[in-house]
């Protein structure tokens, strides 16, 4: 990706940002669930195999929701036998469709209770976590501080902002715009705690990464221009698997939002994290099987 681009998307993010706190309530939204069960997932009458007897809860990043970011890897993991859902979180009133702005310890909240609801209608005693983003991360409140580690087998991370961010540096910028931090955590209160340094950030990570119980796998590309830098997605603590996807495929030139989206390589890589007794080489090729 041109270095422009990479400096392009985070500056519309924080001018979406802007915009978000002046945009109309609608009635406009979307059916998402039952668009999201049409197309395979968010089925309440799916039942866990004995070859995948855990469900999977896809946590959708910021500024997304429950269909948008996952038109890509629900299919991919339903056609291999899972049961599969997706929940909105972190909304904010009167914006639709762009979630995940809220509060985070908030949308860990939300988070907890669609677990439960998904483990009560699936008849399983643990889920499996799929995040993209701030949903790769946010999971971790809930796995720190409301008891889900009792509930989740394993968190998979696609890009999740584990340690904040500096958005390719754009926020070391904010102490020069007056007013503009308040903006961020006024309107958005979760871009505001996804910011390295940040208050929320000193304490999800204040005596390690992890929490015994739970696997851990981060996927990652060096050409992210939101969670920047790249490297502090990583985690540290036992049970973790961090995993760079040039690594397995040098050409893969995906940045931050594709990983999630479209990248084949990383469902492939996705697919291996929730079921590691059956895990199959990933690489340039995974992107056609």
């Amino acid at each position: 990706m041109l270095p422009w681009k990479r400096v392009l998307r985070p500056l519309a993010a924080l001018l979406l940002t802007a915009t978000v706190a002046v945009v109309p309530a609608t009635t406009a939204q979307a059916a998402e669930t039952t668009a999201a069960s049409s197309s395979g997932w968010n089925d309440y009458t799916c039942k866990p195999s004995a070859a995948h007897p855990r469900p999977v809860v896809l946590v959708h990043g910021t500024f997304a929701n429950s269909v948008d970011n996952w038109l890509g890897l629900a299919p991919y993991l339903t056609d291999r036998g899972y049961c599969v859902f997706s929940l909105d979180y972190g909304q904010l009133p009167g914006v639709p469709f762009f979630h995940a702005l809220g509060p985070i310890d908030k949308s860990a909240e939300q988070l907890s209770a669609y677990v439960d609801k998904v483990l009560a209608a699936t008849g399983a005693a643990e889920a499996d976590l799929v995040g993209h983003s701030q949903g790769g991360m946010m999971p971790r409140y809930y796995l720190k501080f409301l008891g889900g580690a009792g509930k989740v087998n394993a968190l998979v991370g696609i890009a999740p902002n584990n340690h904040g961010t500096t958005l390719s540096g754009l926020t070391n910028l904010l102490p020069y715009f007056p007013g503009a931090e308040d903006l961020l955590t006024g309107a958005t209160p979760a871009l505001a705690q996804q910011v390295a340094g940040s208050e929320f950030m000193t304490r999800l990570n204040a005596g390690g990464d992890t929490v015994p119980g739970v696997r851990y796998t981060v996927i990652a590309t060096r050409y992210d221009e939101v969670v920047t830098p790249w490297r502090t997605q990583f985690l540290t603590g036992p049970d973790v698997r961090n995993v760079l996807i040039q690594d397995l495929c040098a050409i893969d030139i995906s940045e931050h939002a594709l990983l999630g989206l479209t990248d084949r390589i990383a469902f492939h890589e996705v697919a291996n994290a929730l079921d590691p007794a059956h895990a199959r080489p990933t690489t340039c090729a995974s992107a056609i099987s």
